[in-house]
């Protein structure tokens, strides 16, 4: 699948450096984006949207993912708590990324409960693949998707 343009910017939040490195070269071997951050927990997520501290220097060109990939379970922060204070971010901090909850939670609720979030547009099980990117890509960013013909 190619793009006509890749997208600005990925998120991966997750404290699991094994799946963070799998779900990154995932993305990059699909090149759709030029840039793709990881953070390990929902409070350093915040840190990172309002230019707090370590990504203090950064202000004040807010970040803005346009797609994010957001664990459930997490230390300090986990994805609900995250949800909850993103959601309450003035929007020059939130922008208007796609939001998909990334989970090995077995538990039906979680996805019941992400459901509950209206800027959470996907839930799916762990590990990210290709296939699953295709998918986000058709459904959230069809505008991208460069013709069959290219």
């Amino acid at each position: 699948m190619k793009l006509e343009s890749k997208l600005a910017k990925i998120l991966l939040i997750d404290d699991s450096s094994d799946d963070n490195f799998f779900h990154r070269l995932v993305l990059e071997e699909m090149n759709i984006s030029d840039q793709i951050d990881v953070l390990l927990d929902g409070e350093q997520a915040i840190d990172y949207f309002t230019c707090q501290g370590a990504f203090e220097s950064e202000a004040p060109d807010y970040p803005r993912p346009e797609l994010i990939f957001l664990d459930i379970n997490m230390p300090r922060m986990d994805g609900w708590e995250f949800l909850d204070k993103y959601k309450a971010l003035p929007d020059q901090h939130r922008g208007g990324p796609v939001i998909v909850m990334l989970s090995t939670s077995p538990n039906p609720e979680d996805q019941k409960k992400a459901e509950t979030f209206p800027i959470v547009k996907k839930f799916i099980n762990k590990p990210l693949t290709s296939e699953l990117v295709e998918e986000i890509l058709v459904d959230f960013f069809p505008t991208r998707l460069a013709s069959p013909e290219e």
